[in-house]
């Protein structure tokens, strides 16, 4: 059974984007590699040959693994998102209560994660401690280090 696939609108964008350019730049370019390395004659001892094999089984996998979350996907109605509580696409300040140490994470579907952007993963062990709870609320959340206490400071979009 195929899991669901949740995107921002965005991030569909991004994964079409993403596929086309596979499909319409890389594609070519590694069908050219496999011709040219076929000219140069015997291919059972053909390293360029090889490699050019090796990288197209890989690039077909990573279009199929598109294809796959693309058919999936399911676009997150923003226009439902709310600050009651914490949920998917919010914008959460926590603070750690041992050490005062305030962080700002956007909680974000798998596929559209980047801590650098300040944007959590869903699926991970804090996004998940947080689901469903509220400004001011204590969560015991536990990570691979342990166990960490966090306070809600705000939810925003």
């Amino acid at each position: 059974m195929t899991r669901r696939v949740y995107l921002t609108h965005d991030g569909l964008k991004k994964l079409r984007e993403e596929l086309e350019f596979l499909m319409n730049v890389e594609r070519p370019r590694i069908s050219k590699q496999i011709g040219e390395a076929i000219e140069k004659g015997d291919i059972a001892e053909n390293a360029e040959y090889d490699a050019a094999k090796d990288a197209q089984g890989i690039l077909e996998a990573k279009i199929a693994g598109l294809q796959n979350k693309i058919a999936h996907a399911r676009i997150i109605d923003e226009s439902k998102i709310n600050t009651h509580q914490v949920q998917i696409l919010n914008k959460v300040t926590i603070k750690n209560r041992k050490n005062n140490a305030v962080m700002q994470y956007t909680i974000v579907p798998e596929s559209e994660a980047n801590l650098k952007d300040g944007k959590i993963s869903v699926a991970t062990p804090i996004a998940q401690g947080l689901m469903g709870k509220k400004e001011g609320d204590i969560v015991e959340i536990k990570v691979p280090a342990g166990i960490i206490h966090f306070e809600i400071i705000e939810i925003s979009l």
